[in-house]
C-alpha cells in the first residue's frame, strides 16, 4: 500500500497543465477494437487506471506502440475475443470499470463479448442494466456465468432498434453506441449520456466511418456501416482535474494557472466554483485563479441556503461534488451537497470532520456544510482514501490543514490523477510518497 505524506499551510503558485480526461480515454482506447486498421491517440493520461486497460487490451491482442508519454498507437488485428473467459484473466479485467467497455465494440465486430462484472470506486451500487438492455435490444442474448460472475454476450447479427434508456447512463450509453456502429440498420438511442467524453467518442467513430448524429444531444441516431477505418483522435483535457486545480488554489489561498484549459467543455463546473465566491479569470485557453484569503457561498434569491446536487450534463458532474464539498468547509456561509447517484460516496466526511470541519451528514446522499470562512483552518490527521475523487478531496484538505497528514491507500488517487505529488510539488506543495 502506498501513501503520501503532506506538510500543510503552504501556499502555492505558478502553472499547472491538466491531464488529459480519465473517461474520454477509457472509452476512446476501448473503441480501437472496432477496425483492424491503425488508430494514434493523443494526450492519454499516464494513470494507474489507463494502464490497466492497456494491459487488458494487449492481452486480448491488440498491438500497442507507445510514442511518447501520452502518444499510442493501436492495431487490432489478431484479437482473441476468448480471453476474458475465466480462468483467472477474467478478474484482473474485472480491477477497473472501464474493462465494461471492450463489450461493445467486441460484440459489434465480432459477434461475442464477455463482460466482467466491474470494479473500481466502492462508492454505491453501479449499475449493469443499461448495459444488458442496450445490447438486448440490438439482437444479442445475455448469460451470465454462475462461476466467474460474468456475463457472456453473443449475436448472430446485431440489427438496429429504437433504445429508451430508464437514466443516462455514461459507459451504458458509450457501450451501446460501439455496438449500434456496426450493426444493420438505423439505431436511435434516447436518454443518452451527452458528456463531453461521449461526444468525442462519437466524433472519434465518424472519423473512422461512423454515421452518428445528434452529437451533444440527449437523442443519438446511429447508422450501422459495415466497416470502421483508423484515425487519429486527440482527448481533451480532464474537467474533473480542473475543477480539483481550482478548488486546490482556492482552499489554500494560492495563485494558479491552469494552462490550456480549453474550458469550452465544462459545462457549468466554473459557474458552479464562482457561486461558491472563486473569482476565475479566462484568458485564451487558460484559467487563471488569483490568491484570494476569502470566498463566501451565495445564497438563493429568498435567502435560503446554497443547494448543489449533481445532475444530468451539462449539471454539475458527480465526480467533483468530494472537491465542492471540502472547498465549502473553509467558505464563508453554509451549504447543502446533494450527491444523487451514489449512496456511499459522501462517508468520507468522517475524516474531514476529524481535521476540523463542519459538517452533518444528513443521509448517505445529503450534507450540510458550515464554512469556517479561513478563521479556523484544517488540522492535519492520517486517513485513507477511500476512492479516487474522495482521495483528492482529502489530499487539498490536507494541503490546507495545519501539520502533517498521512493518506493512505493513495494508489486511489493515481488511478485518476497522474503523477499527482510530482507535479503539485513543483507549486510549492510539500508531499512525499512512500
Amino acid at each position: 500500500m502506498a501513501s503520501l505524506k503532506i506538510q500543510g499551510g503552504k501556499k502555492l503558485s505558478g502553472e499547472i497543465i491538466p491531464q488529459g480526461t480519465k473517461n474520454e480515454a477509457l472509452e476512446v482506447l476501448c473503441a480501437t477494437l472496432l477496425t483492424d486498421e491503425e488508430i494514434r491517440i493523443e494526450n492519454v493520461p499516464d494513470i494507474l487506471d489507463i494502464q490497466n486497460l492497456l494491459t487488458v487490451l494487449e492481452k486480448l491482442g491488440v498491438t500497442i506502440t507507445k510514442e511518447d508519454a501520452h502518444t499510442y498507437t493501436f492495431r487490432a488485428q489478431n484479437i482473441n475475443v476468448d480471453y476474458l473467459n475465466g480462468n483467472g484473466d477474467i478478474a484482473e479485467a474485472a480491477t477497473i470499470r472501464g474493462s465494461l467497455m471492450v463489450a461493445g465494440p467486441l460484440l459489434g465486430r465480432f459477434g461475442k463479448a464477455y463482460m466482467p462484472k466491474p470494479g473500481g470506486d466502492k462508492i454505491g451500487r453501479r449499475r449493469l442494466d443499461a448495459h444488458i438492455f442496450g445490447f438486448e435490444k440490438l439482437g444479442a442474448t445475455v448469460a451470465r456465468s454462475e462461476k466467474t460472475n460474468a456475463y457472456l454476450i453473443s449475436a448472430h447479427k446485431l440489427t438496429g432498434a429504437d433504445i429508451l434508456f430508464d437514466y443516462a447512463s455514461v459507459t451504458g450509453t458509450a457501450n451501446t453506441i460501439m455496438a449500434a456502429v456496426l450493426a444493420e440498420g438505423t439505431t436511435t438511442l434516447y436518454n443518452a449520456a451527452c458528456e463531453p467524453h461521449v461526444q468525442q467518442l462519437c466524433r472519434m467513430l465518424n472519423s473512422m466511418g461512423a454515421q452518428i448524429s445528434g452529437i451533444g444531444s440527449n437523442m443519438l441516431a446511429i447508422t450501422g456501416v459495415e466497416k470502421l477505418k483508423g484515425c487519429t483522435h486527440r482527448i481533451l483535457p480532464d474537467m474533473i482535474e480542473i475543477g480539483s486545480f481550482i478548488g486546490l488554489a482556492a482552499m489554500t489561498g494560492s495563485a494558479l494557472t491552469i494552462k490550456d484549459a480549453d474550458y469550452g467543455h465544462l459545462g457549468n463546473i466554473l459557474p458552479t466554483f464562482r457561486k461558491l465566491g472563486i473569482q476565475i479569470q479566462q484568458e485564451g485557453k487558460d484559467i487563471i485563479i488569483p490568491t484570494q484569503e476569502h470566498y463566501a457561498i451565495e445564497k438563493f434569491l429568498d435567502g435560503s441556503i446554497y443547494t448543489l446536487m449533481d445532475a444530468v450534463w451539462p449539471a454539475f458532474p458527480a465526480d467533483l461534488l468530494s472537491v465542492v464539498l471540502v472547498v465549502a468547509t473553509q467558505a464563508k456561509g453554509s451549504m447543502l451537497i446533494h450527491q444523487s447517484m451514489f449512496e456511499s460516496r459522501l462517508f468520507f466526511v468522517d475524516k474531514l470532520i476529524d481535521m476540523g470541519a463542519q459538517i452533518i451528514l444528513c443521509d448517505p446522499h445529503r450534507a450540510v456544510v458550515v464554512g469556517l470562512d479561513h478563521e479556523s483552518s484544517l488540522r492535519g490527521i492520517t486517513m485513507s482514501s477511500p476512492d479516487i475523487r474522495a482521495g483528492v478531496a482529502l489530499l487539498i484538505a490536507a494541503l490546507s490543514a495545519n501539520g502533517e497528514s498521512t493518506i493512505h491507500n493513495s494508489e486511489q488517487i493515481d488511478r485518476g490523477y497522474e503523477r499527482i505529488a510530482e507535479r503539485l510539488s513543483l507549486l510549492g506543495a510539500k508531499i512525499e510518497r512512500f
